[in-house]
């Protein structure tokens, strides 16, 4: 099933078991910031971008160290080296993603909308990973014509096997059923972005396939929010325009127990987010993200996943 109908969804993913697969990633992967700068081309439509001078590669590199040395401590994580001429491509999880498709595992290629960012799907070190090292089948969207941009675009619960894709440049409604199908998935919502918003995952978080982090000012319609906050109710946790702007939707579970954000998102969250999140049996965890947070994304934005 895939839909713009929020409320036949609701009712289709209601009744799914949590049996797809597994909630959270066996494994997580990370691009290092090499040739950390801005990008003129995602920044024409990236509103959470900095300037140019705002960019610091140093700190950029010792805080997204950091991170691998924090999420290591939770699941196996490897971190590819970064290209200068791919300033973008330390958020890699818009490019690959994983699945497994009637238990079959497979890799997944994105197709980008911005050239700067399309030499990201033509790397051979990450694909010969895939397909040579983990022996994962892959399936290649990154030469069609229609923008998917992975799991920027589309949250998914993977317990369920459902999908939640806001559409916008990044993603089109043609790309949203490439994705639906490459994925395997059981049912998927397509929905507007709220103007100005380029990607669902700074928006919606799902965690571990019980809990969901949403906010509202992210969707163009109310209808989807309320669809969202009743399939995930009584762990549905709608957040505040600051803890919004302050990246806290861009949060990830990689264990049953833990929600990791930037530690900006962190210090943002309100008493009530935080006693909610614990309610659904999340602790956060967070790393300091502030000088990649200026490439206008976040945490989430850092981790490709492996299935």
């Amino acid at each position: 099933m895939i839909t713009r109908d929020a409320a036949a969804f609701l009712e289709v993913a209601r009744a799914l078991a949590p049996d797809f697969g597994p909630a959270t990633a066996r494994a997580a992967f990370l691009v290092a910031p090499d040739g950390f700068a801005l990008a003129a081309q995602s920044a024409s439509d990236n509103r959470y971008m900095a300037d140019a001078d705002a960019f610091d590669p140093a700190r950029a590199h010792a805080q997204h160290r950091d991170l691998h040395r924090a999420l290591s401590q939770v699941l196996p994580t490897v971190c590819f080296a970064g290209d200068p001429a791919t300033p973008d491509a330390l958020f890699p999880n818009n490019v690959f993603a994983t699945a497994r498709v009637d238990g079959r595992p497979r890799y997944v290629v994105g197709r980008m909308r911005h050239p700067v960012r399309q030499r990201e799907a033509t790397r051979a070190d990450i694909r010969g990973f895939f397909d040579d090292v983990l022996g994962y089948a892959g399936v290649d969207l990154s030469t069609q014509p229609h923008p998917c941009e992975l799991t920027g675009a589309l949250v998914i619960d993977r317990a369920r096997g459902i999908g939640l894709c806001g559409l916008s440049e990044r993603c089109d409604e043609a790309g949203a059923r490439l994705l639906h199908a490459a994925l395997g998935l059981r049912a998927t919502l397509l929905f507007e972005l709220a103007p100005g918003e380029y990607h669902t995952n700074v928006v919606l978080a799902v965690l571990a396939g019980r809990a969901a982090l949403v906010c509202p000012r992210g969707f163009a319609d109310p209808a989807v929010v309320a669809a969202i906050a009743a399939l995930y109710a009584p762990h549905a946790v709608l957040l505040s325009p600051a803890e919004h702007a302050a990246f806290a939707g861009n949060a990830i579970a990689l264990s049953e127990d833990l929600v990791w954000m930037s530690a900006g998102a962190e210090r943002a969250l309100t008493p009530a987010s935080r006693a909610a999140l614990a309610a659904a049996g999340l602790a956060v965890r967070s790393v300091e993200l502030d000088a990649i947070e200026a490439a206008g994304g976040s945490l989430r934005c850092c981790v490709g996943e492996v299935f």
